[in-house]
């Protein structure tokens, strides 16, 4: 959570979409600039695969200069968004050494490409009509190898020589007419339902035939270019591991494809990523550059950035707000530049933020205010959390309970937001748990509080992954030994061979 967030003027109570499919709320009150719209509709966001099929590009008429005026004029905005730019030597050699070979053997090596590390502890990747590319720190962290950052810049690459950006745009405001159309036109209320459904489902089609084009062009130019082709599969499976570690509740996955999605499911793509490695030649093909790209990405910020607070564990402390909570055991923090967020596995969703406070004479006048919908008037109480002045309340709207907290520090007021379809006696135990658990921070713990790094080391004889995980911070204690072995893609409890480059994530 950024600085700038606790002092935010009065805005409604909601949710990223992110957090909020999470736990499966809806999107409540979520304003959407029209431009956030259009740079949705021109990033193609990708996970990398291949699927071994051969498709040709199809030109959009659309002329060059146009899609580098596009690219050129959403880049700011794409660099405000995830956080700025990253800058270390030593992550962009990582990234510089691979373009090259990548472009010579493209379907198009006359383009060129701007490149742009991202200040991101996300994983992610995507790219920009004019050969505008972005990856984050987080997904080389994940990364292990060359192979794998090589796989995940081809495939974004064969996004630009396909136009798919473009054609993406071009397909959405077609589908948008549409839409209104039928809504306008067409009488019968079930029939334009069907009909916009299935426009819906032609419109999530298109957009993974584009991922499975890139997949194709991306695996093939990984080959050519020398690197392991079984790469993309590789990171994938890296990919769908930190997610699952993510999750609150991922034993309640139930792992079907979402057919309105833009991406093919996870075990569709890693299926099709292998069988088209193997159409290449057999594994151990292909370089793959272990050593060196981790000795690269050695001492790189991890997870993160210090303007935006620590997630540590269960507890999120913010160095220069001097602020500090912790949430129940069960709960999976994560932090985003609007705001902390949490769920857990029986559909409570925590959002924690700051706004300000100022023109109130005191809290319950805030909280009465009007920013929070379905308000019960008679739950509001004013209250005292580890010395500081708040006020608790309830809320009940669209099939959703809600508990409120506000505590004030100075102008601003901290807010916890808990949400749940079936608020039970737990519900009420975690919210006030957390709640209580604010508090403002010594001089001597904000004097330690220092950003997580990755640390590579050379394993020794009779290094294991749960020995070595023993020294990973910023984890629980319970779940060092799954960090360590999806984070160097390792299996759990096989003993690591000497000389191993591995990463742990250390103060």
């Amino acid at each position: 959570m950024a600085v700038r967030t606790a002092i935010d003027s009065r805005r409604g109570m909601r949710m990223t979409a992110a957090g909020a499919r999470r736990a499966g709320l809806p999107h409540l009150r979520a304003l959407r600039a029209a431009g956030a719209i259009a740079l949705s509709l021109l990033v193609s966001s990708c996970q990398i695969l291949g699927d071994g099929t051969s498709v040709g590009t199809v030109s959009t008429g659309v002329r060059p200069s146009l899609t580098s005026d596009i690219g050129a004029r959403e880049h700011p905005r794409v660099v405000a968004t995830y956080g700025g730019v990253y800058k270390d030597p030593g992550a962009e050699r990582a990234v510089a050494s691979v373009v090259g070979r990548l472009v010579a053997a493209s379907d198009d090596p006359s383009q060129s490409y701007k490149i742009t590390i991202l200040n991101s502890p996300a994983i992610n990747a995507f790219a920009l009509p004019g050969g505008y590319l972005y990856v984050t720190r987080g997904l080389l962290a994940l990364a292990n190898d060359t192979s794998e950052v090589a796989a995940v810049l081809a495939h974004e690459m064969a996004h630009v020589t396909a136009n798919h950006a473009i054609k993406r745009q071009q397909r959405a405001e077609a589908k948008q007419l549409a839409d209104r159309i039928l809504n306008d036109v067409v009488q019968d209320s079930e029939e334009a339902r069907k009909a916009i459904i299935s426009s819906q489902l032609s419109f999530a089609r298109f957009s993974q035939v584009q991922e499975l084009e890139a997949d194709a062009i991306g695996v093939k130019t990984l080959a050519r270019a020398g690197y392991d082709p079984y790469a993309a599969a590789r990171f994938l499976r890296s990919m769908a591991a930190y997610a699952q570690y993510q999750s609150a509740d991922s034993s309640s996955s139930t792992g079907a494809p979402d057919f309105l999605s833009s991406h093919p499911s996870t075990p569709e793509r890693l299926q099709i990523a292998v069988k088209s490695a193997r159409q290449i030649g057999t594994p151990g093909i292909g370089e793959r550059d272990r050593d060196r790209y981790l000795t690269q990405i050695n001492g790189m910020l991890y997870g993160d950035d210090p303007l935006e607070g620590f997630v540590r564990g269960r507890s999120f402390l913010h160095k220069a707000l001097g602020i500090g909570f912790t949430v129940p055991q069960g709960y999976i923090l994560e932090n985003s530049t609007e705001a902390v967020l949490a769920s857990n596995g029986d559909g409570t969703a925590i959002r924690f933020d700051g706004a300000d406070v100022s023109g109130f004479p005191n809290l319950v006048d805030y909280m009465k205010s009007g920013w929070i919908n379905g308000l019960l008037p008679e739950s509001v109480r004013e209250t005292t959390i580890n010395g500081l002045p708040g006020v608790t309340g309830a809320a009940i709207t669209q099939g959703w309970s809600f508990r409120i907290a506000v505590v004030r520090i100075g102008r601003t007021g901290y807010r916890f937001i808990f949400a749940s379809r079936s608020p039970n006696q737990r519900f009420d135990t975690d919210f006030r748990a957390t709640v209580d658990s604010f508090r403002q921070l010594t001089p001597t713990e904000r004097a330690r509080l220092q950003s997580l790094r990755i640390k590579v080391i050379k394993t020794k004889p009779g290094d294991t992954p749960r020995k070595l995980a023993v020294g990973m911070s910023g984890v629980e204690p319970s779940r060092r030994l799954q960090f360590f072995s999806i984070l160097n893609d390792l299996e759990p409890n096989k003993a690591i061979p000497e000389g191993t480059a591995v990463k742990l994530v250390v103060e």
